[in-house]
Order: structure tokens, then sequence, then C-alpha cells
């Protein structure tokens, strides 16, 4: 009875790799998909597998609509922790896409057949919840995308062979086994010989399944060394689930079912083991329920400089490769190196019709003598940097971005599955024409729809969307903002996340602030949140910041916190009529925060080391200007007070001391004679040195106009220079050299130029009276300093 079971059981695995067809691939691989395109049609299927999660199952019908253009990804998060998701992106020469597409376009069942994600992420939740009971799931953007591919390295990593050690990097880089066996410096370049320039598919597949076996028995006699027992029994439970789901296709009476999968788990679906010990395997897995959905891809994101496990060196070349296969080899090498020629004239760089022609014919050159069956993408680099860029490898760096990776950025239809806060800001997109790409915007607050735009976009960095970044705009007026936009795919899953806050932008930004201001420790975190606020143009959350900044402002006693809070105000008063905004509360609280820090900083200031006293200086710095901004004569009137009282406080550090003659200088409340009073008390032989720099920079730091305009305060610091000992001299000199590093170029120079000047007058007037007896010698040997200290040759 045991030898008929064993001869039934037999025959039956023998019946169903008749009707199975395993085609290994790689994924987001141009050659793996002609071939596995190939091979469908010779097979006819009457049923398709594909390894990915079934989860996403009903998405599957968008995939043939004429407005979806990949790259795309499946996005899949759990439903009630969003920031637990994984994406499987494709892009048109992946040869799930292709395998997807012919099912679709021939009416043929599609299943995916993975373990469902609604089990992984259980399983990755409650592996972290017991590492750590109190940590977060990581956000998506922390996360690596899901790679169930064939990982290849990039070009400059070979893997090394050693027995042992490497068994781990064995299992996670086959394809560098096996180049490295060919002869190829590593996996990637491998591949794209032996199958991406392939034009023949014959036994493709066969060959494919025959390595991956060896390689995988090989594995099996090191089992415990190649991986970690939670990554095998993921990947034991993966391919029992695949098992599970080509039996269940098989019972419906299939005939040719062709599995498309990663070659890596090709051979462990060749011969199905008794069911049961798969059920075993899949057996109380825990599970959450998920939602899918499509979003946009990009090739930068496919790339596998990216991170992504699962990427590829070169999408944009992959993809030439795709729309190219029915031309000739050299048709392919003419067509790339013309692109090329036309992106380098777009950078001026001079790129010639003979140019092309000679970089075509070095790049066959170089594949012949490599014995290649054509030029493939190293050929090309290096014919390209050699004749079109003339030996400079800078051009490549563009090449490599906008050609071999490539910006495509892929669509998906507007009534793909989404949150309702992704459908209201696809409504938003399409009102105010902006579509999510890459470019530079420039944008005219007087113009309504400009300043709707500017709106959306400082919502959107509210909820840490960051599709926009303001750029540094060259207009002079207050009302043109530049900006810089990226959509970036994760941006997808942030929206899902913050689908929490309401279902429309202006309902989630505000919402989400409230939350934030709520949660504010102290008033400087307030003060910038006001400011995102009312750029964002949400009145109820500013209200109710406007109330929280009073209440924390009023209970604040950190002087460093009111001042910190004083810029931001400053600008929202003196910007805001621009964008329409209501500033009179904003009024109410710069009164008091100003108020507060006049009478409360001469305390505050008193008695600072070097580190309190430097930031100090720059609280000090920012409020002056935000003052001066706001033009408003009794917050002058009671800052120059504070700044009057403060210079002739004693004990203050001398970097305060000469930052608050310098502003009072400035302001017209000093006069030249007040200032050259207070630096010959500061200067005197009496103080340490050290306060005596101090005090230096603290009136010349940034600007050394007013001791090139003013020989009175240049003579008493030249005075000061000169008196000093040679010790004190070598104590002081990279303090004040520091100091003078901050004045700008011309302004150094001008005052070498004036050092020199001074020194001839001194040495004529030596020579016509009675400086006879001056040692020139013992003069000029103190120059190389005084050069060194203004950053200047003599």
């Amino acid at each position: 009875m045991k030898s008929d079971r064993q001869a039934s059981s037999s025959t039956s695995s023998k019946n169903n790799t008749d009707k199975v067809h395993i085609f290994g691939i790689r994924h987001h691989g141009s050659g793996s998909a002609r071939s596995l395109c190939q091979a469908l049609e010779q097979l006819q299927p009457d049923a398709i597998l594909i390894e990915a999660p079934p989860d996403a199952q009903a998405l599957l019908p968008f995939v043939i609509r004429e407005e979806m253009q990949p790259p795309v990804a499946i996005l899949i998060y759990a439903s009630d922790r969003p920031e637990n998701s994984v994406y499987y992106p494709f892009a048109i020469f992946s040869p799930e896409w292709q395998a997807i597409r012919y099912g679709l376009e021939r009416n043929i069942p599609i299943k995916f057949m993975d373990l469902p994600q609604a089990h992984r992420l259980a399983i990755k939740e409650k592996e972290q919840t017991e590492v750590n009971p109190e940590s977060e799931i990581s956000s998506p953007e922390e996360n690596e995308p899901d790679s169930e591919s064939i990982p290849a390295p990039s070009p400059e990593v070979a893997p090394q062979v050693t027995p042992e050690s490497d068994l781990r990097l064995y299992r996670q880089d086959p394809l560098g086994w096996l180049a490295e066996a060919a002869g190829f410096s590593d996996g990637e370049r491998w591949w794209e010989y032996m199958v991406e320039h392939r034009r023949d598919s014959h036994e493709l597949f066969a060959a494919i399944l025959e390595a991956m076996t060896a390689l995988r028995e090989e594995l099996d006699a090191a089992e415990d060394l190649s991986e970690s027992h939670a990554d095998r029994l993921l990947e034991q439970q993966r391919e029992a689930h695949m098992r599970q789901t080509i039996r269940t296709t098989l019972s419906e009476g299939k005939e040719r079912i062709a599995v498309v999968c990663g070659a890596w788990h090709a051979p462990a679906l060749v011969n199905l083991p008794p069911a049961k010990n798969d059920t075993a395997i899949l057996k109380g897995l825990p599970k959450v329920k998920v939602e899918a959905t499509w979003i946009p891809w990009t090739y930068g994101r496919l790339a596998i400089a990216s991170g992504y496990g699962a990427g590829v060196v070169s999408p944009g070349w992959y993809d030439q490769l795709w729309h190219n296969f029915h031309h000739s080899s050299r048709q392919v090498a003419i067509r790339w190196i013309t692109r090329v020629a036309r992106l380098l004239r777009t950078k001026d760089i001079d790129a010639s019709s003979a140019s092309v022609i000679e970089a075509v014919r070095l790049a066959e050159a170089l594949s012949a003598m490599r014995d290649r069956p054509l030029a493939g993408l190293p050929e090309l680099n290096e014919a390209i940097q050699s004749v079109l860029c003339f030996g400079d490898p800078l051009p490549m760096q563009f090449i490599h971005q906008e050609l071999i990776v490539g910006d495509r950025m892929g669509r998906v239809p507007d009534d793909t599955p989404m949150v309702p806060l992704q459908q209201d800001l696809i409504r938003q997109q399409k009102r105010l024409r902006l579509k999510p790409d890459t470019k530079t915007l420039e944008l005219d607050l007087r113009n309504a729809n400009d300043l709707e735009r500017s709106h959306l976009l400082y919502r959107l960095a509210l909820l840490n969307i960051p599709w926009g970044r303001t750029q540094y705009s060259s207009s002079k007026g207050t009302f043109k903002e530049s900006w810089q936009l990226q959509w970036e795919p994760e941006f997808a899953v942030r929206l899902v996340e913050a689908g929490v806050w309401g279902q429309t932008l202006i309902e989630a930004a505000t919402a989400f602030t409230r939350n934030q201001a709520n949660e504010a420790k102290d008033l400087p975190t307030l003060t910038k949140l006001v400011d995102k606020v009312l750029l964002a143009n949400l009145g109820d959350a500013a209200s109710y910041l406007m109330v929280r900044l009073q209440a924390e402002a009023a209970i604040a006693a950190d002087i460093s916190h009111l001042m910190q809070s004083v810029p931001p105000l400053a600008n929202l008063l003196r910007y805001g009529n621009v964008r329409q905004i209501d500033t009179n509360i904003v009024a109410q609280v710069m009164d008091g925060l100003i108020t507060r820090i006049c009478v409360g900083l001469p305390v505050a200031c008193a008695s600072l080391n070097d580190e309190a006293s430097a930031a100090m200086y720059e609280l000090a710095i920012a409020v002056n200007r935000a003052i001066l901004l706001l033009q408003n004569s009794e917050y002058a009137e009671a800052w120059n007070g504070v700044l009057s009282q403060l210079a002739d406080q004693s004990g203050l550090h001398g970097l305060l001391a000469g930052c608050c003659c310098r502003l009072l200088l400035d302001a017209g409340i000093f006069t030249a004679n007040d200032v050259e009073t207070r630096m010959g008390l500061f200067l005197s032989l009496a103080n340490e040195p050290s306060q005596a720099a101090a005090w230096v920079e603290g009136l010349l730091k940034g600007s050394g106009l007013v001791l090139l305009h003013d020989d009175r305060l240049w003579q008493v610091l030249d005075n000061w220079v000169t008196k000093l000992s040679t010790d004190t001299f070598d104590l002081v000199l990279p303090l004040l050299r520091r100091t003078f590093a901050t004045f700008p170029a011309p302004e150094r120079r001008q005052i070498g130029e004036r050092v020199k000047r001074n020194q001839a007058n001194q040495i004529t007037i030596s020579s016509d009276s009675n400086f006879s007896n001056l040692d020139i010698a013992r003069a000029e040997a103190i120059l190389p300093a005084i050069a060194q200290l203004l950053g200047i040759n003599l």
C-alpha cells in the first residue's frame, strides 16, 4: 500500500509539473520582462500567478487604464496605523507589470500569490513591539521599501568569496556569486549582459531555475549561518503561501499555469510537498486590517541608490532598452548617445554630430574588445566621457541623474481608491493648476490664484508634507515668493496618516495645528507655529494659537525665549498685509514681549560666560533687526534705552558691551565721541585683554566700515594694539583675527592699505622730525603679525 501511495504521489507531482511553468525573473529587469513576454506568448497560459500581495488583488483592473502611466507603486498600509506600510513599485519594464497587462488584455485570470501583507505587517508590528514595547512603528521614509528581488550591488562593490563569513551575502546577493563565477566584477553587470541584452529568450528561464537550484542547495548546508531565524521563517511562510495558491489554481482545473516570481523563489515552487506541511507553516499567523491603493512613483525612487533593495542602478537606461528592443544593437547605442548629446547642448556643452559618431564607434570597439554582445552602459559611459565630455567626469554626473537614472514620474487614475484628504488635495491641485511634479514656481501674492497656491503649500508643510520649499527671491517686492516644488512618492503615505485630522486640507491642518499648540513646551515653539499658521491662512487655528501664545508669554520667565519670539512676529506684522492677515492680535502680543524684554534684559545679561554671551549677542542682533523692520517709535525708544543702560553696566561681558555701543552708534543715539570714550575705557591696560578683544569683536563684528571711517576709533584701537606686550598680543591675536575674519574681503583690503599708508607716513615723519632714533628693524618685525591679524599679504 505504501508503495502504491508513493507511486500515485509521484505521478501527481509529475502531472502538476507539466501544468505549472515557473518563470524566475529579476524585478525591474527589462530583459526579464522581454523574455517573459515571449515565453507567455509561446505558452498561452490559462492562469497567471504573480509574486505580489493578494491584498492588492482588487487594484489589478487599473493597470490597463489609459490614465495609468508607470512608474507607479502599490501602497499597502495598516488601516489603524498608516505608518505601518509597504510599497511595491512597478516600471513599464518590470516583468510583473508586463505579465499583468498580458493577462488583463486577454482576459486570463491573474492571482497575486505572495504572503498577504495583512500577515506580514502584523508580524512586523509584533516583532517591533516585542523588541521595545514603547516603540512606535517606524514611518515609511525610515523603512526600506519592500524588497523581494535578487538584490544587485552597485558597480563599485564586488562581492568577496570567503567560506563562512560571506554566507549571509551569498543568500542576499546570489547574482554576485554567479557573476564572479562567470568572470564579471558584479552581479549588476553580469545580469545586464546575460539577460538584459539577450535577444533570444529560448531556455533562459530553465537556465535561471537550474542556477538558483544549485545556489539554494549550497546554502541549505549552512542554513544556520546564512540568515536569522525570523528571516528564514518569513521566507518559508511566503513560499508556503505561494505553493498553496498554486494548489488552489490546480484544483480549479487550470492546465497551463504561468508562475512569475523572483528567481530566488523559483526552486521552492517546482515540486509541491504535501499540503499539510504548508498548512502547518501558515497556521496561527497574526493579522491586521489593511488598505491598498496605487500611487505615483519615480525612477529616482526605483534606483538602488535610493535605498530600495530591489532597485536597479540605471532605470533610465533600462527604459531605453525596453522601448528600443526591436532596433539593432547599433541603433540602441546611436539613440542613447544622441540623447546624451542633446542633454549636453542644453548645458552649453558642445556636442557635434561628428562627436556622436565617434563616440558610437568607440563604444562598439570597447564592446568588441570585451567580447560583449552589444555596447552596454559601461562602454557607452566610457565613450561619452572620452569623446563628448573631453575626459571630464563632471558632466557625467548630470548625465547619470537625468538620463541613466531619469526623472520620470508616473500617474494614476483619478478614481483610484484614496482617503478623503488625498481626494481633496487632487481637487485643489486641479483647481490651482499645480501638478505633483518637480519645478520652480514664482508666485505673485497680489494675484488671488497665486495666493491660494501659497496657502496650499504652507498647509501641506504644516502636515509634514514639504512638497514645496521656499527659495531666495531676487525680487525686491515683499509680494513675491519663489518655491522649489518636488513631489515625493512617500507623501502619499503622509497624506493617509494626516487623514486622521480631517477630510480636507484646511480641516486637517487646523486640527493638527491645535494639537501641536497644546503640546508646545515653550514660547519660541509657539511663535514659529503662529508664523506657519498665518502664512497658511488658517484663521481658526490662528485665533486658538494667539490665545495660547498670550497665555504662554504671560508666564514665560526666560528672556531668551521672549527674544526668540520677536523676529517671527515682526515679519508677520511687517508683511502680513500682503497676505490679507489680521495682525491686530499679533501687535498686542508684540507690545507685551518688547516691554518684558526691555525690563528683564539687564538682569539676564549679568555675569554671562563666553558661550552664553555669544548666544545673547545673536538674540540682541535679531531683536534689533526686528525693531528696525517694524519702524515703531515706541519700540525703538524702549529698546535704545535698555541698550544705553547695558553699554555702561558694570561687569557686562565685553562682547555685549561692544555690541550695544555699535547698535546705538548705528541708531544715532551714540556719537563717535561716546564710542571713543567707552572704547578707551574698555581697552585700557587695566582690563583683561580677552575682555578688551571681546569688546572690539562686539563693536566691529560683521563690518569694519566704522573703523575705516572714524579716525579716532582707528587711533584708539591702534594705540591699544601697539601697547600690548608680546605675551598678551599672542593671547588676544586669535580673538582679534576671528573678528577681522568676519569683514568682507574689500573691507579687509582697505584696512590693510590704510595700515601700509600709515607705516609710510610714519617713516617719512621720522626722517624729518624728532623720530630719528626710531628702530626701523624692530618696527618692521611686527608687520607680519599685523598682516596676519588683518588677513592680508604684505
